[in-house]
C-alpha cells in the first residue's frame, strides 16, 4: 500500500450503524469510518479481502469496478474516493449503476452504497473529480458478503488525476471454473487480525487528541476509561468509553481539580445509551449536578454498549455558557478530566468509583499532540512513607519496647540502653513519616477527600495520635514519682491505638479510587497482621515459659512493666539478659527480615500503581525488544 492514512481512518471507531437493506444511512459516523454496526457490533473480518476495487481512468472521469478474484458474490457495499490524507472528494453518477444510489457525507453524491442486499458478482460505477483537481486518488470500500460477514478499507490501487485527463487500458477479469466458495469465505493465508485491534484508539495524536486512566493506557491500549476529541467543522466530538461501567465523563477544567468544570457524561438507560451535560461542584460538596437544560449544546451522534464496554459519541458546540461561564473550546485551553463510575441515579452519577485521572497541563482540543496525565507522585510517596512508617519502623520500636528491655544488658548506645536507644529512633521515624506523609496529601488534594470511605477520618486520627506521642513521652514524669504508671499507661494505650487504627486505614486504602491498588494487596496486608501478631503471641509465650521454669520471677506479661517505679519487673536481676535472650533476639531478626520484604513488596506495589498496567507494559516492552 502506497499509504495507510486511509485505512487507518477507516477504522476510527467501535460502533456503527450501517444495517440497512437499502444500503448506508446517511450518517456522520457511517461517512467518515465506513464501518456497519451489524447485529450489535460485529466485528470485521480481519483476513485479507476476497474482494477488489478496480480503477479505470476514461478521460476526466474514473469508472471503478468491485469484483471478486474468487467468484464470491457480495450484498452490500459502500464506497469513496478519498485523498491520501483521508479527504472524501468527487462525485459519483447514480445514472451509471442501477444496483446502487450515492450519499451525500461531505458533498453531494461523494459517496456511493447499494440499493438491495441482493447478491453482485460485480458492480461499475463512474466518478467525477472536482473542477480542477489534481493528484493522487484512492476508492475505499466496504464490501459485505452477507450480514455478518464484511470487509472494511478494501483499497484501489492510486489514481492520479490530471486535468488533461487519461485513458487507461481496459481490464480483463479472469473467470472462474473452481469449486464454488462455501460461505463466510476464510482466506488462505491471514495478515494482522483486527479482533485484537480496538479502533477507538486509530487515530489517537495523528487525527484526534486521546486521553485516558490510567496514565498512558492510550499507547498501550489498554485504558479503563478514555476520551477522544476531534475538530469537526465548528464543532467538536468527543468520543467516550469505559470498561464496565454505568457512565463514562469527560470534564473541561481550568485546572487538574475537580470543581467548576463542564462536563459531558454518557449514562447507561437500559439497553441504552444517553448523553447530558452537567457541572461540578468543588471542595467539600463534591459532585457533578445535571444542567437543567441537559442536552445544552450537545447532539448524541452514536452510543453502544458491547461487551460490556460503554461507547458514546457526542458533537458540542464550541462555546457553552453555564451557570454564566463561558466554555470556549476554540479560544481556550483546557485540562480534561475523565472519569467513570458503576452507579447512576435518575438524575446524576454516581461517584467515579472506577477511575479518575486528570491531564497534567491545559491544552487545546484541536491540538492532538499526545496529553500527559497529572503526576501521582505525591500519592505515591504519601502511601510509600505510612506503610514504611506503621507496618515498619512502627512495629519494630513496638516490639522492642515491649519485650527487649531485658535484653543486651549493660550496653549502650549514646548513655541510652540499646532497646531504648532503638525504640526511639524507630519512632521518631515513625513521627516524621507520618507528618510527612499528612502534609503531601494535602498538598496534593488541597482539600478534604472527596471518596465516600473512611480512609481520610481514619488517617486524621492516627496522625494526631502520632503527633501527641512523643510530646506526652517528653515531658514524662521521672521514675519512681506517683504519676509514672499513669504516664506508662497512656503512653502504651495512645501508642497501641495509633498502630492499630493506622493498620486498619491501610486496609481502607486498598479501595481508594486515586490509590490504583490491586485486590491482592489485601493479602499482603493479612499476611503481615499474622506474622506480626504470631510474634508477639510466641515472644508472650516465652516469657510464660521462663516465669515458670525459672527460680528467679519472670512476668508471664509484660504488662506488669507499666507500674509506676519505671522500672521493668521482668527480672529481678538487672546486671544479666533475661532466659531465653538467645531465641528472642534470632526471632528479633527473622521477624525484621520479614517485615522488611513486606514493606518493601507494598511500596514496590504502590509506586508502581496499577501495577497490572505497569507489568503489562513492561511485557510488551520487552517482547517488543526481544
Amino acid at each position: 500500500m502506497p499509504t495507510v492514512l486511509p485505512h487507518i481512518l477507516l477504522l476510527t471507531t467501535l460502533t456503527l450503524t450501517w444495517a440497512l437493506p437499502q444500503g448506508a444511512p446517511n450518517s456522520e459516523q457511517v461517512c467518515h469510518t465506513m464501518t456497519p454496526y451489524h447485529g450489535g457490533g460485529i466485528r470485521p473480518q480481519g483476513g485479507i479481502s476476497p474482494y477488489e476495487v478496480h480503477p479505470r481512468r476514461l478521460g476526466g472521469r474514473v469508472m471503478i469496478t468491485v469484483t471478486s478474484g474468487l467468484g464470491i458474490p457480495f450484498q452490500g457495499f459502500l464506497m469513496q474516493g478519498r485523498t491520501p490524507d483521508g479527504q472524501v472528494l468527487g462525485q459519483f453518477d447514480s445514472a451509471s449503476i442501477n444496483e446502487g444510489h450515492p450519499l451525500d457525507c461531505h458533498d453531494p453524491a461523494d459517496s456511493i452504497t447499494h440499493n438491495s442486499p441482493s447478491d453482485k458478482n460485480s458492480i461499475e460505477v463512474q466518478w467525477a473529480p472536482p473542477p480542477g483537481f489534481e493528484g493522487p486518488v484512492v476508492f475505499n470500500a466496504t464490501v459485505a458478503q452477507s450480514y455478518d460477514t464484511f470487509w472494511i478499507g478494501v483499497e484501489s490501487r492510486p489514481v492520479e488525476i490530471t486535468k488533461r485527463g487519461a485513458d487507461d487500458p481496459q481490464i480483463a477479469f479472469p473467470t472462474h471454473t473452481h469449486e464454488p466458495t462455501p460461505p463466510n469465505f476464510t482466506p488462505p493465508r491471514v495478515q494482522a487480525t483486527l479482533e485484537n485491534i480496538d479502533p477507538f484508539y486509530v487515530g489517537c495524536s495523528v487525527a484526534k487528541l486521546c486521553f485516558g486512566s490510567p496514565a498512558n493506557c492510550v499507547g498501550n491500549k489498554n485504558c479503563k476509561a478514555a476520551v477522544a476529541v476531534s475538530v469537526a467543522g465548528d464543532k467538536y466530538d468527543f468520543e467516550l468509553k469505559a470498561e464496565n461501567a454505568a457512565w463514562v465523563g469527560v470534564g473541561l477544567s481550568e485546572d487538574d481539580k475537580m470543581g467548576d468544570d463542564s462536563v459531558v457524561e454518557c449514562v447507561q438507560r437500559g439497553n441504552g445509551v444517553a448523553a447530558f451535560m452537567s457541572y461540578t461542584s468543588g471542595s467539600p460538596n463534591y459532585g457533578a449536578a445535571r444542567l437543567p437544560n441537559s442536552l445544552l449544546g450537545i447532539q448524541l451522534l452514536n452510543s453502544s454498549i458491547v461487551n460490556g464496554v460503554i461507547y458514546c459519541r457526542v458533537r458540542r458546540d464550541a462555546l457553552t455558557i453555564i451557570n454564566g461561564k463561558p466554555f470556549d473550546l476554540i479560544g481556550r485551553k483546557y485540562n480534561l478530566l475523565i472519569a467513570s463510575g458503576s452507579s447512576v441515579t435518575p438524575n446524576a452519577v454516581s461517584f467515579h468509583d472506577q477511575t479518575y485521572l486528570a491531564s497534567a497541563q491545559p491544552q487545546a482540543l484541536a491540538d492532538v499532540s499526545s496529553l500527559a496525565a497529572k503526576s501521582k507522585l505525591l500519592i505515591r510517596l504519601h502511601g510509600a512513607f505510612m506503610l514504611a512508617a506503621w507496618l515498619g519502623t512502627a512495629s519494630i520500636g513496638i516490639l522492642l519496647a515491649r519485650y527487649y528491655r531485658q535484653t543486651w544488658v549493660g550496653k549502650q548506645i549514646m548513655g541510652k540502653d540499646i532497646w531504648f536507644a532503638w525504640h526511639r529512633t524507630f519512632m521518631v521515624l515513625t513521627w516524621a513519616l507520618t507528618i510527612a506523609a499528612f502534609v503531601l496529601i494535602f498538598v496534593e488534594l488541597k482539600a478534604w477527600s472527596g471518596e465516600r470511605n473512611p480512609h481520610a477520618i481514619l488517617g486524621t486520627l492516627t496522625t494526631l495520635l502520632c503527633f501527641i506521642q512523643p510530646i506526652g513521652a517528653y515531658f514524662r514524669p521521672h521514675p519512681g514519682t506517683p504519676k509514672r504508671a499513669i504516664f506508662n499507661w497512656l503512653h502504651w494505650s495512645v501508642g497501641n491505638a495509633a498502630h492499630i487504627i493506622a493498620i486498619i486505614t491501610l486496609f481502607f486504602a486498598v479501595k481508594l479510587t486515586k490509590a490504583e491498588l490491586p485486590e491482592f494487596f489485601d493479602y499482603i496486608l493479612v499476611a503481615y497482621v499474622v506474622v506480626h501478631v504470631v510474634t508477639h503471641l510466641v515472644l508472650s509465650l516465652m516469657n510464660c515459659i521462663a516465669e515458670r521454669s525459672s527460680e528467679r520471677r519472670v512476668t508471664a506479661f509484660p504488662m506488669k512493666d507499666l507500674g509506676g517505679t519505671g522500672r521493668s519487673s521482668v527480672y529481678e536481676d538487672r546486671s544479666a539478659d533475661a532466659p531465653y535472650s538467645t531465641f528472642r533476639r534470632a526471632l528479633l531478626a527473622i521477624y525484621i527480615v520479614i517485615i522488611l520484604m513486606i514493606v518493601i513488596a507494598l511500596i514496590v506495589i504502590t509506586a508502581l500503581a496499577p501495577i497490572e498496567e505497569t507489568w503489562t507494559t513492561l511485557k510488551s516492552s520487552v517482547m517488543t525488544n526481544s
